[in-house]
């Protein structure tokens, strides 16, 4: 399908000019002569690219409104800017709106055409690739009914009201990027950008060019995720990876909300509402001047701790549905069969936590199209690393063979009702009718073998 392109200028030469450059390409031409055409133009139909002069035939209103009205409609649109009497700084404005290039009269053919063509990839690529995250995060939930997921819940609806600064702390893997998603998603500030960037992956001389921007001799800039999250939500994740002199910068940013860019001399004001996430310990690497703590303080306005799968097993089954749902989905194969029985799925540490079970789910919900239940399971042993298994029963056997009738039974007894606990999520009453036990008799036996409770 041919796409459209909507050419506005009040010159009807550089209309037609513009529009024959067009149509030998196959492109859809529509033009305006005028302010008002424009507008009718637009609300009539977006385009798939728009080619609008600064200059028009109002005064009050130019080609930076018809840009303005544009991105209001559609942030992802391209459009080109094209001016033969622009300032520098109205080129800048316009980058900074949201305009995907700025064109100075006389342009040659080739240049308009290398403009419109990159624009048009650049608007497919961004739209594979939010189809791509609507799949791989807005569509997921944060799944689980414990209690530790119940508090996080909770604190994510108190927060839809606030602009507060919020701290996500907890292991790799356990969703911090998620609960980021979902405060900006509840937030006033849903329809404005969500940024992130990730202090860890930043070479240590490139912080404060991602993150406030640089200006070049040549006037060209480079926007910084400050700017790029300007009315919406920034989320630093691993914050404590940045430097601790940039440290400094980012403080001062969170107190005056302004900045200049790098070899900038003007100040940048902004308004972000700032998430950061982190699995290391903040308040350690304060005590060990890793960290600023004035800053720690100022980022912590509103914790939320993330904990890690093994500590809450009871919430497996439910991941493990949900994500045969999604993942079957995505991928357009059927659901496994999954035993949520399995006693690996909860004896194993989960060292990538709900990452790694997420990972599990999608490699057998592609790999096991309509394997039987038996071989599916096979297969999530292989996975989770039985040979681990066998070694701690390798061991159990050696240790009950070296010691003393009375200790050997025991030590295999606690080792016995710690794993059906576990499979049981902590239930009592489940794990005395599995083993066929009395729940008294069991309490008893707990109590005298040391066990207090499963995490």
């Amino acid at each position: 399908m041919h796409k459209e392109i909507l050419v506005i200028d009040d010159n009807p030469d550089i209309r037609l000019l513009v529009g024959n450059i067009l149509k030998e390409q196959n492109f859809l031409v529509r033009t305006a002569a005028n302010y008002d055409q424009a507008v009718f133009e637009i609300n009539k139909k977006l385009p798939d690219l728009a080619i609008i002069d600064i200059k028009l035939d109002k005064p009050d209103l130019d080609g930076i409104d018809l840009l303005k009205l544009i991105t209001n409609k559609n942030k992802s649109l391209p459009v080109i800017m094209i001016s033969g009497h622009a300032t520098v700084k109205i080129a800048i404005e316009a980058i900074k709106i949201g305009a995907y290039e700025f064109i100075e009269k006389p342009f040659s053919r080739e240049k308009i055409l290398n403009y419109v063509k990159r624009g048009l990839e650049s608007a497919e690529l961004k739209k594979e690739k939010d189809l791509i995250e609507n799949k791989l995060f807005h569509s997921f939930d944060l799944i689980g009914d414990s209690p530790a997921i119940t508090k996080v819940k909770k604190i994510i609806d108190k927060l839809a009201a606030s602009d507060s600064r919020v701290l996500i702390s907890g292991p790799t893997g356990t969703g911090k990027e998620l609960v980021a998603r979902k405060i900006h998603k509840n937030s006033a500030r849903v329809k404005e950008p969500f940024v992130i960037i990730n202090a860890a992956l930043l070479k240590e001389k490139t912080y404060e060019k991602e993150l406030f921007g640089e200006e070049f001799d040549d006037g060209n800039i480079s926007f910084g995720a400050l700017e790029r999250a300007n009315r919406g939500t920034l989320l630093i994740d691993e914050v404590s990876e940045i430097p601790y002199e940039t440290q400094a910068n980012v403080l001062r940013v969170l107190i005056d909300q302004k900045f200049k860019r790098l070899n900038g001399s003007k100040d940048i004001s902004v308004n972000i509402r700032l998430i950061s996430s982190t699995s290391k310990n903040l308040n350690e690497l304060v005590g060990i001047n890793k960290f600023r703590e004035d800053l720690y303080h100022r980022l912590n306005v509103m914790p939320i701790q993330l904990t890690p799968l093994n500590s809450r097993t009871e919430d497996i089954p439910l991941l493990i549905k949900y994500f045969k749902e999604k993942l079957s989905e995505i991928n357009g194969v059927q659901q496994p069969k999954i035993d949520i029985k399995n006693d690996n799925l909860y004896t194993y540490s989960w060292p990538g936590n709900v990452r790694e079970l997420r990972n599990l789910v999608e490699r057998i919900t592609i790999l096991s199209a309509n394997e039987s239940e038996s071989k599916i399971n096979k297969m999530i042993d292989d996975i989770l690393h039985p040979s681990s298994i066998i070694d701690k029963t390798k061991d159990l056997f050696e240790k009950s063979f070296t010691s003393p009738l009375k200790e050997a039974r025991e030590h295999f007894e606690k080792e016995y009702l710690l794993t059906q606990l576990k499979k049981n999520h902590g239930n009592i009453s489940k794990t005395a009718d599995f083993i066929g036990m009395e729940r008294s008799a069991l309490h008893r036996k707990l109590k005298s073998l040391g066990i207090k409770g499963i995490n």
